[in-house]
């Protein structure tokens, strides 16, 4: 395998700055996971409801045993570890992070799966993968952050082997933005990039229609919003609770601007301007 080593130039170099800068904080204020939560009742803990999201992409991913599976945006490896004692199979994860990079391998390690667990630096819109490598493509919010969702979406499809799976969630647009719109929450987004680094969010339409267009079979979409909502109430507690770590590691104005954030994102799930979908497609024989 070639591992691709990002360069200043590169279009996934922004949000590689931005987590190796805030992954030592992150899991202070969005728990070990790194994403969203899932919340069937609503009053369940962060970290119960994050794992509730990884198990409802496990449900759809299907994972079969000895498998070859490939992580896009492995975070903290924390997904990773779980689809691999799922299915016992190989899980290659990646990541424009070396900080994220750094922190899976040795969450690999401590759950004694590094023998099949492996993360590398590469970028999703340029997998240095062949034709048909993997069993499974896992695409967990991280689609969110990369400029070409089209050319993200062709690679997994690539890399794909017939009969393979596509399993992908993230922050979505509820609906394209007209440029009224547009200017009127251009500080909020502002605000969002400084926060959570650069990002361009497509609606659900946007990654069904994509997916059809490359020939993968859709088999199932969903819009879980709401489900997602009480994710930013456990942030502000997570940050409240570690305020003085998460202030010597960011800074108390860093801080300030993610709990200001938290309330944006209320705001924007509550008036129907960003949500959060979920998919799985199989690739045909």
């Amino acid at each position: 395998m070639r591992v691709t080593h990002l360069n200043e130039d590169s279009s996934a170099s922004e949000p590689a700055r931005h987590y190796d800068a805030v992954a030592g904080a992150w899991a202070y204020l969005l728990g070990e996971d790194l994403h969203y939560g899932y919340f069937r009742r609503g009053d369940e803990s962060l970290a119960e409801a994050t794992g509730a999201l990884t198990g409802e992409m496990l449900s759809l991913a299907a994972p079969r045993a000895d498998i070859d599976v490939l992580d896009i945006g492995c975070g903290a490896g924390k997904a990773a570890c779980d689809i691999a004692s799922a299915s016992c199979g190989r899980v290659t994860g990646i990541s424009t992070s070396r900080a994220c990079v750094s922190a899976a391998n040795l969450t690999a390690a401590e759950c004694e799966l590094d023998d099949r667990v492996r993360f590398f630096v590469g970028d999703g819109m340029s997998l240095s993968f062949a034709d048909a490598s993997f069993d499974l493509v896992w695409v967990l919010e991280s689609s969110h952050l990369m400029n070409d969702k089209w050319l993200l979406l062709s690679e997994c499809n690539r890399v794909l082997r017939p009969g393979g799976r596509l399993v992908l969630c993230d922050i979505m647009l509820d609906h394209k933005l007209s440029l009224e719109q547009v200017i009127d929450y251009r500080d909020q987004f502002l605000l969002l990039r400084d926060v959570f680094g650069r990002a361009r969010m497509e609606t659900l339409e946007f990654y069904l229609d994509s997916m059809c267009r490359l020939g993968l079979l859709v088999e199932h979409q969903r819009n879980i919003t709401a489900q997602t909502r009480p994710t930013f109430a456990c942030w502000r507690r997570n940050a409240g609770s570690n305020e003085e770590i998460v202030s010597s590691l960011l800074g108390n104005p860093a801080l300030l601007k993610f709990l200001e954030s938290c309330e944006i994102l209320e705001d924007f799930w509550d008036g129907g301007i960003l949500g959060y979908g979920m998919l799985s497609a199989s690739k045909p024989q």
